[in-house]
């Protein structure tokens, strides 16, 4: 039986998504598995690894009653993954404790610490700084999300967890570990840990910066293209997943670089909004660009280390949910004539374009008038201001595109209501695939394409999927102008109200 499909699978913060791919690149058949975070204690959240892999296998045996003949079919599996997660390890390469998934802050203070000094520039040492643009293009988050912060983090509070620890992974790296038996990751989870050097010629692990963080080299694994297979599925995995053991396992992407190649806007300067549990904007970029006042920068894509731009909010559907679950969905439209409250959607800190764990969510201006319609759509306007925020920096970025439908991926772009208000917020035209929440696992699945044989390259493979059935939201001019008043409201609202949140956030440690 012919070998022809591909198995992209797209594992997010609250599920993993698996895409049965053919060769046209269509998602032929998909099916999910959710599973919960954990938030243990102040500015904590993880996840169980092993909850990843039993998600996998429960979506392929429900694909498997969809499509038979899978086992026979299948050409190769490819993963992408949520990015910035730290995974203890021994080396039978079973998890020592739960992974500290991106949502996780509780490092923040070292992070401070370590890339703190005098002088101070954005809060970091000025050399410190400085060594860190040169060699990667950026620097550790000060809000401690990225993977060092809490590496050290272990070292210091969990002292045998990080002696007994044979390799310290991210989550797509420990996946591929357990299906392959290799401990192998790509160029931009590598960057995104700020101890890659990426400098043309240069690319690899930096001794010095590692060292940086007092950190073993040995512990963190080979770098590899996305493309490139690092072994075929062992006996073990192969018999747990249903599949047939050598089956190619491709190195894929995490979620950014895999949502990019998804949404098919893999032009230079093209860029794309991915509205997930978190949000951010993203495109590649014919060279480094850095934004280092407002937290974003290029890393190197795993494609030839192609500068890819990452603009991350941390809470957009998140915020939505977080609604939904304290007030319920409420069906009634807002009173008419009544402005609804300015939220702030902090609700786990802030990235981009201020890098801040402290900053918190909140309604301003509330009244009786207010009920739960007009809380949501105080959502809604609220993610869409905070997108504007980081958009209008990124939009300056040289060789930035402006006459290209900007467009939408992830599960949020199905909500038509959201989509409005971000085109009317953005003054651009926005463009939403059938599918936009399997952007990731079309964009995985492209990755694997190339890697078979079946394209020339991962950009060849982005630019044939089908984009004819695209729904386009245009901005109204009416809402434009109401929406360019509340911006100003929200970024007083910020000057405001930073001190308080950054004070009581202190007050609270000190508790």
């Amino acid at each position: 039986m012919k070998q022809d499909l591909i198995i992209a699978v797209d594992v997010g913060t609250s599920s993993l998504k698996v895409g049965l791919v053919g060769p046209d690149l269509d998602v032929l058949h998909s099916a999910d598995h959710a599973y919960p975070v954990s938030y243990p204690g102040p500015g904590c959240a993880e996840q169980d690894p092993l909850d990843w892999w039993l998600a996998l296998r429960l979506a392929l045996v429900r694909l498997s009653k969809i499509c038979p003949h899978l086992r026979e079919r299948a050409a190769g599996i490819v993963i992408a993954s949520q990015m910035c997660g730290v995974v203890a390890v021994d080396r039978e390469g079973q998890p020592i404790r739960p992974c500290m998934i991106w949502l996780d802050k509780r490092a923040a203070g070292i992070a401070r610490e370590v890339m703190g000094g005098f002088p101070t520039l954005y809060g970091y040492g000025l050399l410190k700084l400085l060594s860190s643009i040169r060699l990667t293009n950026g620097a550790p988050s000060l809000n401690g999300m990225d993977p060092p912060a809490k590496m050290l983090w272990l070292k210091r509070h969990e002292p045998e967890v990080y002696a007994q620890a044979w390799k310290l992974l991210d989550v797509k790296d420990w996946l591929i570990l357990r299906a392959t038996g290799r401990a192998a990751t790509t160029a931009d989870l590598a960057n995104v840990t700020w101890m890659m050097d990426t400098r043309k010629g240069h690319e690899g692990w930096s001794d010095a910066l590692v060292s940086r963080f007092g950190l073993k080299r040995e512990l963190l694994p080979d770098i590899v293209e996305g493309t490139a297979s690092p072994g075929g599925l062992t006996d073990t995995a192969a018999s747990e997943l249903g599949l047939p053991p050598g089956l190619p396992v491709f190195a894929g992407a995490g979620d950014v670089c895999a949502a990019a190649l998804g949404s098919g806007a893999v032009e230079d300067g093209e860029l794309h909004i991915s509205l997930g549990t978190s949000s951010w904007i993203s495109g590649f970029y014919p060279g480094r660009r850095l934004s280092a006042s407002e937290g974003y920068a290029t890393i190197v894509s795993p494609f030839g280390n192609r500068p890819l731009l990452i603009a991350t909010q941390e809470s957009a559907g998140a915020c939505l949910d977080w609604l939904d679950r304290l007030a319920g969905v409420e069906p009634e439209e807002a009173p008419v004539g009544v402005t609804p409250p300015l939220f702030l959607p902090w609700l786990a800190g802030e990235r981009v374009p201020v890098d801040d764990n402290r900053l918190r969510g909140a309604f301003l201006g509330l009244s009786l008038q207010h009920g739960r319609a007009s809380l949501r759509q105080a959502v809604i306007e609220g993610v869409a201001l905070n997108t504007r925020w980081a958009w209008q920096s990124v939009a300056r970025q040289k060789g930035t595109k402006h006459a290209h439908l900007l467009r939408a991926v992830g599960g949020g772009a199905l909500n038509p209501v959201l989509c409005q208000a971000l085109a009317d917020c953005l003054g651009a035209d926005l463009a939403v695939s059938r599918d936009p929440r399997n952007a990731g696992v079309r964009g995985a699945a492209a990755i694997a394409a190339a890697g078979l044989g079946w394209r020339a390259s991962v950009w060849e493979a982005a630019k044939s999927f089908d984009r004819t059935s695209e729904t386009v939201y245009r901005p109204d001019r009416g809402r434009q102008a109401y929406f360019d008043g509340r911006f100003k409201l929200f970024i007083d609202a910020y000057k405001r109200n930073a001190p308080w949140f950054r004070a009581a956030f202190e007050r609270n440690a000190d508790d």
